[in-house]
């Protein structure tokens, strides 16, 4: 496979370049401090800031926006850049909100092919999330993940799981599907409100899908830098011990 570059920009937010195409993940840029509202009394404040901003990026072929109606994954100077893309991608549902012309909404097991010149085209396969546990969909709303293939391969050479508990159709997609980098969502998110119900993987399932998808790398993103958070980082890097995980140093580009 060729290499991956991943620069992490805080959050979900990853900067990949692969094979020319340069992808931007989930646009989060707001400075710390505010709190957002989630709906149904539940909120969280974001406590970390970006490691770059966005004007130092450069040029964006395609976001992949696993979702839009909750700010940690797209708050308001993420919402700003959107137009900048070239592409993006989201949910069916959050295509209609978004409402521009350069938004695809995509289903899980959906596929978009991408063309670029001077570049191999990128297969974009939407995959399967659940952000909550069952039934909770009409208050999480949908969700997305994305499965990226260039060219002519089968591998995939890029999971991005999205915000999602390790429910059986993404369990079902790792056993199918050769993965070389896992670009998995985790912190474990809760809210008072709802007490024990988790929202999105802990450290547990993260060993439990690398285990099942086998990639050459894991990257664990999405675990700190908000208050919704209820895993600490050092029990989830203590969880996924011995596993083949890349930890990224927010805004320093890492070959994978």
């Amino acid at each position: 496979m060729t290499p991956v570059r991943l620069t992490h920009l805080g959050g979900p937010t990853v900067l990949v370049e692969l094979d020319g195409w340069r992808i931007l993940t989930d646009p989060t840029f707001d400075p710390p401090g505010r709190t957002y509202g989630f709906g149904l009394g539940t909120s969280s404040t974001k406590v970390a800031g970006p490691a770059l901003e966005p004007e130092q990026l450069g040029p964006v072929d395609v976001v992949l926006l696993s979702h839009d109606h909750h700010a940690d994954n797209l708050d308001d100077r993420g919402r700003a850049l959107l137009p900048s893309a070239t592409t993006v991608l989201t949910t069916a549902s959050g295509r209609d909100r978004l409402g521009a012309p350069n938004v695809r909404g995509l289903r899980p097991g959906e596929t978009v092919t991408l063309a670029g010149d001077g570049r191999p085209p990128l297969h974009v396969r939407a995959t399967p999330c659940r952000h909550g546990p069952p039934l909770s969909r009409p208050v999480a709303g949908d969700v997305v993940g994305f499965a990226l293939t260039p060219g002519d391969g089968d591998r995939v050479a890029l999971w991005m799981t999205g915000d999602t508990v390790l429910h059986a159709p993404v369990r079902r997609l790792a056993r199918r599907r050769d993965v070389d980098v896992l670009l998995m969502h985790l912190g474990r998110v809760r809210f008072p409100v709802t007490g024990p119900l988790r929202y999105s993987m802990d450290g547990r399932d993260a060993v439990r899908l690398v285990r099942l998808a086998a990639p050459r790398v894991a990257v664990p993103v999405h675990y700190e830098g908000w208050s919704h958070f209820s895993e600490p980082a050092e029990r989830l890097r203590a969880a996924l011990t011995g596993a083949p995980v890349r930890w990224l140093e927010p805004g320093t580009p890492s070959e994978v």
